[in-house]
């Protein structure tokens, strides 16, 4: 095994005062900053299994070149450990904020859970998508491999993982593999006067694709007709597998769909509109969905889109919507935000509540928010707060630990950001507990 550290830093936060719109509040919040000295800090994503919590972001120097951090906590997000590097080969790692490195944890019945983290990289004819795990806790990770049918031709990513209890993890990715031959066609096509191609034709050779990470489940195509650039979401609960991202319906409407596996991802029940929003669209919004599901195994989704209230500019809104059988949701609900929200992620607490952050822009500055649900007369009835201070902060996620939340989020300038950290004990305001 491989494990290679870099230079690091870890500066711990305090307790105490937290600003939530125009107020200051007193909570059980605590904040950590981590990251790559002189680097880029971004692209973050957590998990956690009980006090053990797992951050993996990018950090990009100058140059360009961008690499893969772990940072590892064993008291619930207090305090993290220096981060190591997870990729071997030094700056082949190409994220987004909508693709970021992903990690998920499998619980161990001795010692600390079993991790990996999985990225987006330069292919031989593309990009591919990279995976590495950790039995040590984080110390050290084992040489990275290549995602069982994610190095063929054209480009893939906006990658989403599971962990089943069983220690299966799976992975579901965009695959343009078809698109890259279609786009050269097009190409040609144009030239000799052909017209614009159609859009929804187009999206037709964008795949979903799904694949076990060690080999049991071979990759597949779920479905076409994909929205090219939207993250997606995959949730392993209670035997099934659960899967969300944005479709191209006739029209180029770009909505939220929703599928299904009972059988550990062999197949997959037939695509599930969530919400009918009639979101025309001739290009990709770079704003996928979010899912959870609850210990009743019903499902949860919040995705962005556009809304157009009379008298008022289009502007995008988050909406909620849930299903207890993943055949038809229920209709959509909005969820509090201000300006112009962006890149819902959820989680259920220990209490079995939903909590959604996201960030949104208003005055020019990107501020991280979150909102959490009490569910009322067949509503969710979400209460928004602000958690983020005064630097810019932008795509957040967020994970249930062992007593409380963990929420992390990129914060500050595009040259030397940092990721933050913010711990929210059960109980505390926000938890609304």
């Amino acid at each position: 095994m491989t494990g290679i550290t870099g230079r690091v830093l870890a500066v711990a936060g305090v307790t105490g005062a937290l600003v939530v719109g125009s107020t200051s509040i007193r909570t059980h919040a605590e904040t950590t900053m981590i990251g790559v000295p002189q680097r880029a800090n971004a692209n973050v994503s957590i998990a956690a299994d009980g006090a053990f919590v797992a951050a993996v972001w990018s950090a990009s120097a100058s140059t360009g070149a961008t690499d893969i951090f772990a940072g590892v906590s064993a008291d619930g997000g207090r305090t993290f450990r220096s981060p190591v590097r997870v990729n071997d080969v030094s700056g082949d790692a190409r994220v987004t904020g909508e693709q970021p490195p992903r990690v998920s944890l499998a619980h161990q019945p001795a010692g600390p859970p079993r991790m990996t983290v999985v990225w987006t990289r330069k292919g031989a004819n593309g990009t591919a998508i990279a995976h590495a795990q950790s039995t040590d806790g984080g110390r050290t990770f084992a040489h990275a491999a290549i995602v069982p049918g994610s190095d063929a031709v054209g480009n893939r990513g906006w990658e989403a993982i599971s962990a089943s209890p069983r220690g299966f993890v799976d992975a579901l990715w965009l695959d343009h593999r078809e698109l890259a031959s279609s786009i050269q066609m097009s190409a040609m096509h144009h030239e000799t006067g052909g017209g614009k191609p159609d859009g929804v034709a187009m999206a037709q050779r964008s795949k979903l694709y799904f694949a076990s990470l060690d080999g049991s489940i071979a990759p597949h195509a779920i479905t076409g007709g994909v929205c090219y650039c939207c993250k997606t979401a995959l949730v392993s609960e209670g035997g099934a597998l659960y899967a969300a991202w944005r479709h191209v319906y006739p029209g180029n409407i770009r909505d939220i769909a929703f599928t299904l596996s009972r059988d550990g991802g062999r197949t997959f029940a037939p695509p599930v509109r969530v919400s009918e929003d009639e979101w025309v669209l001739e290009g990709c919004p770079d704003d996928g969905p979010t899912m959870a599901v609850d210990r009743d195994h019903r499902i949860h989704i919040v995705w962005p889109t556009l809304l157009q209230e009379q008298g008022q500019d289009p502007n995008l809104a988050l909406f909620y919507a849930t299903s207890s059988d993943g055949r038809a949701f229920t209709p959509r609900e909005r969820v509090p935000t201000a300006g112009t929200p962006h890149h819902p992620q959820i989680a259920v607490d220990s209490g079995g509540g939903l909590v959604v952050v996201w960030d949104e822009l208003e005055s020019g500055k990107r501020r991280v928010a979150m909102a959490r649900a009490q569910h009322a007369a067949g509503k969710a009835n979400f209460s928004r707060d602000v958690i983020s201070g005064g630097e810019p902060a932008i795509y957040p996620v967020v994970a249930r630990a062992a007593d409380g939340l963990i929420v992390a989020w990129t914060s500050g300038g595009a040259t030397e950001s940092m990721i933050r950290v913010m711990r929210i004990a059960t109980g505390s305001a926000l938890m609304g507990r």
